[in-house]
């Protein structure tokens, strides 16, 4: 019998079907004006946009144009593509449209579906973006989808690695933009990080599109983009404590295998604290006192790369290099580095070339990048898993479009055995059975490892196979598209390939591509197209009779989501398919969050070696420990984001802050309003309020006006007169100092000096906000102890970051008027040298918090500022008073072991005076 909400459900229909059936109507309104269209000349076609554009210039809604634009956009594709969108690629249009994430199932064709909401989302001419999870996929559908596109008469760009600043402004202010959440992220920091207006490169945000929505916004949404710029060089503490932690013992500490963290026993500490006191590394005490915390950050991070990260599973060593291999995709992420010191541990245990640490300028979260787009879309196989956190994080709503023919793939019960080396036994003998009678398979695995596990096993069977993992992801796409060839094996690592569809029979596109890449005479290339699409055709019917493509899984994945997108390479468009998991005891996610004496479980069910079991409380028992890390990384990414709105609240005060100083010719006024709150701040220091005159510290007043407004101001005189009160002093200091300002301004040239003004004040606002960073990183990581004295860590963060944030804010302020009332500049300084520069070292990264794990893009090491720069003179006049003198190395104050030695050898510091021993 139906309970209530089941009937309900049968009588009216889901929420889904209801929003589907409202959208009915306007498809059969766009099928009604097919005929019109396709009367229309090429001509009159590509003028439709410029009426489009007339009409919303004279007041239409973007609504209002839906039915007519999606009209001429199929109309559009059939003649420059051959494709017409089916009627469920019209409401997946709509769905685009309308602020929500379109579910379609692999081989829908929703790179096509994209250029329906694209173009009428373009037509006000303020930048559509649409976002995909690689450079290749980008430049595929940008000149792909760019033929549509630039039929009507749009212009279509691509943002991808090694564009100059020049080409990306360029991409950015076509009418559609192509490239990856990564990039466009990147770029948003980079351009906040410019001095000039005209350099940045991208235009407001009006509407993005998320191809492949969840792994952008949820799986990678626990990895924060970071830019930063590297520190002082560790590489020999981080090999000395390596070779130690080499030695310890397994009772010496204790591992997390879930949270991926290791600590140390009462014991292990003592032995550590033995070892590194003999090698002179431990200052007295204890290895846990004030003075020694950073020596405990590298012994923890040593640890970990020991014991909780394996090669060529976590990352592999390649040219010299440790490379992090992605656990969603299984690709190498070239480039790319863990945090916190652990990729340099990483890299003295491998015994490679340690690369420096670095320090965060600039970060931002995917989902607060997003939400700062006024409208925004999405779309992917696999969303309704989530479908609650899309609503709760981004406001966008999940709509399951159906599929154009019925999906005929049959989805067989996972195989379950004890023993990992059972289940490949059965998996081996599976996959020589599909083989031999010629049924294409592609096997899913989860890391390198078990990719070449497999493998070694096949290569024992003499089984003929592709292994596509992160070694290999350059041939990705091509391997992938060819899957579904008569008899081939294909082993790939979790979604490798991803956004690239598998035929029945092979694809004849990229067969043809790689046939004829030399061909220039017509005929002959006609006769290799012919002869090649003949040849696709007729195997297409063979694998077909076989059963289509056999998707087989080894591991069931952290997520459902992953495993669907798995399921989903097969019976693509109505095509036959079989997929079907093996799965073990031994599997990482049963062993690590499946439920306590199972094995026991199974002996008592009579389980012998070798044997399958097919039981539903084996498939609940895989459900409830899929459930729980959902949850559990759900939870991080929603925790993730309340921290960082705190941060995101400051990130936009500041970058408007910038773009207002960047947008101002003279920053005068709020230059003098800066030294006018020091100057309060100081009087009211050394004068507290309602204060007698005996309790007043002129002496101090007189100190901190020399210090920072460079005067020597006659206070105490002041003071002695009779009558004077804190707010006469006040206004004294104030007048001294503006007058002090003045008479630089004459000296300089009030347009020179109106141009260095700006350019301090914009990189010490750039300095302090990097240092603001390094300080909320700091307090982030601790926060979460407040927690053992029942003080909820998230009100904490809130409470002391915005102190942190107002305490930035005055130093800012503080270090402008210091530095420009000592700042000094030779005459022959060319004017141009004080206009600041971004660094070109930046490096890019992508944070888990929840592993410590970065995937960064390493730029070239800046020493330091150019010699006469703004940059170089700030650091002066930071010093005090008085310049540095190159023979003198007590007049140059702290100088970082990478920046160029004071005394002008030209070498960096650390090789200079800076050399140890």
């Amino acid at each position: 019998m139906l309970g209530l909400g089941a009937f309900a459900k049968k009588l009216f229909g889901s929420a889904n079907d209801r929003y589907l059936s409202g959208l009915r109507p306007k498809v059969d309104a766009i099928n009604a004006l097919e005929s019109d269209m396709a009367a229309l000349s090429d001509t009159a076609l590509k003028a439709k946009t410029d009426d489009f554009r007339k009409r919303l210039d004279e007041g239409a809604k973007l609504d209002d144009l839906l039915i007519e634009s999606f009209a001429v956009v199929r109309e559009a594709a059939k003649r420059a593509l051959g494709l017409r969108h089916y009627d469920v690629q019209l409401i997946g249009g709509m769905v685009l449209h309308d602020n929500s994430i379109a579910e379609m199932k692999t081989g829908e064709g929703k790179t096509l579906v994209a250029t329906l909401a694209a173009y009428l989302n373009a037509l006000p001419g303020k930048g559509v973006h649409v976002i995909t999870v690689n450079d290749y996929l980008a430049e595929r559908d940008a000149e792909w989808m760019g033929k549509v596109y630039g039929f009507l008469g749009m212009t279509t760009g691509v943002i991808i690695p090694g564009k100059t600043d020049a080409e990306r402004r360029d991409a950015y202010a076509c009418d559609i933009t192509y490239g990856t959440n990564n990039e466009f992220g990147f770029d948003y920091l980079r351009d906040n990080m410019k001095f000039h207006r005209s350099e940045m490169v991208q235009r407001p945000f009006q509407y993005a599109i998320v191809d492949e929505v969840d792994s952008i916004l949820i799986d990678e949404a626990r990895t924060p983009l970071i830019i930063s710029g590297p520190t002082e060089d560790k590489s020999e503490l981080y090999v000395s404590i390596d070779k130690i932690v080499a030695n310890m013992a397994d009772e010496d500490y204790e591992r997390d295998e879930k949270s991926k963290t290791v600590s140390m026993t009462e014991d292990g500490t003592e032995k550590m604290e033995t070892i590194l006191s003999e090698h002179g590394l431990l200052k007295a005490g204890s290895l846990y006192d004030y003075e020694n915390i950073g020596l405990v950050h590298h012994v923890d991070q040593a640890l970990r790369a020991r014991t909780m990260f394996e090669r060529d599973t976590d990352y592999i060593v390649k040219g010299g290099k440790v490379i992090i291999i992605d656990e969603f995709t299984g690709r190498m992420m070239d480039g790319r580095r863990y945090s916190g010191g652990l990729h340099q541990a990483l890299e003295a245990k491998e015994g490679v070339a340690i690369q420096p640490e670095n320090q965060t300028l600039a970060s931002i979260t995917f989902q607060n990048y997003f939400r700062m787009y006024p409208k925004l879309a999405g779309m992917t196989g696999t969303a309704a898993t989530e479908a609650e956190e899309f609503g709760e994080i981004y406001g966008l709503g999940v709509i399951e479009i159906p599929t154009n023919v019925d999906i005929a793939r049959i989805d067989e019960h996972d195989e379950f055995y004890r023993t990992a080396d059972e289940k490949y036994e059965a998996l081996v003998s599976e996959i020589a059975d599909a083989q031999e009678k010629g049924q294409p398979v592609l096997v899913g695995t989860v890391s390198i490892e078990k990719s070449e596990l497999l493998s070694a096993f096949l290569k024992k069977k003499k089984i003929k196979h592709q292994v596509l993992n992160a070694r290999y992801h350059e041939q990705e796409a091509q391997i992938v598209a060819q899957a579904g060839r008569y008899g081939s094996v294909t082993i790939a690592t979790n979604m490798a390939g991803r956004g690239t569809d598998i035929q029945l029979g092979g694809n004849a596109d990229m067969r043809i591509a790689q046939e004829t890449a030399e061909v220039d005479e017509e005929a002959r290339l006609q006769k290799i197209t012919d002869r090649i699409h003949g040849e696709v055709a007729a195997e297409k019917q063979k694998v077909i009779e076989a059963g289509g493509l056999y998707v087989i899984g080894t591991e069931r994945h952290e997520s459902r989501r992953i495993d669907n997108q798995l399921r989903g390479r097969s019976g693509r468009q109505g095509d036959p398919g079989r997929s079907k998991f093996f799965l073990s005891l031994q599997d990482d996610l049963m062993r690590i969050f499946g439920p306590e004496r199972m094995d026991s479980m199974l002996v008592r069910l009579g389980i012998e070696e070798g044997e399958a079991i097919i039981h539903p409380w084996i498939n609940k028992a895989i459900e409830k420990a899929q459930q729980k890390v959902e949850a559990r990384n759900y939870d991080v990414r929603k925790n993730l984001v309340k921290f960082d709105d705190v941060m995101n609240d400051q990130r936009r005060v500041i970058y408007e802050q910038r773009r207002d100083i960047m947008d101002s010719d003279d920053v005068s006024e709020t230059i003098k309003d800066m030294r006018s709150d020091v100057v309060h701040h100081i009087v009211e220091t050394r004068i507290p309020p309602k204060s007698f005159a005996e309790q007043w510290d002129l002496t101090g007043l007189k100190e901190d006006a020399d210090r920072l407004l460079g005067l020597d101001a006659p206070v105490e005189e002041w003071g002695a007169e009779e009558g004077v009160d804190d707010t006469i002093i006040t206004e004294r200091l104030e007048d001294v100092a503006d007058k002090h300002l003045a008479a630089k301004a004459a000296k300089y040239g009030p347009d020179f000096w109106r141009h260095v003004e700006k350019s301090m004040l914009l990189q010490m606002v750039d300095q302090e906000w990097k240092d603001h960073l390094q300080n909320l990183d700091h307090l982030r990581q601790g926060v979460g102890l407040r927690a053992y004295g029942q003080r909820d860590p998230l009100n904490e963060y809130k409470t002391e970051g915005f102190s942190l944030f107002e305490s930035m804010l005055y130093q800012t302020r503080e270090e402008v008027t210091q530095l420009l009332a000592r700042l000094e500049i030779a005459p022959q300084v060319d004017p141009a040298m004080l206009a600041p520069q971004a660094p070109s070292s930046l490096e890019e990264q992508h944070i888990d918090p929840m592993t410590g794990e970065n995937e960064m893009a390493p730029g070239p090491i800046v020493a330091g500022p150019p010699p006469g720069s703004v940059g170089e003179q700030t650091r002066i006049a930071r010093a005090g008073a008085n310049t540095i003198d190159p023979n003198d190395p007590s007049t140059w104050g702290r100088v970082s072991r990478n920046a160029p030695c004071p005394c002008g050898s030209g070498r960096k510091y650390k090789h200079c005076h800076g050399a140890f021993g």
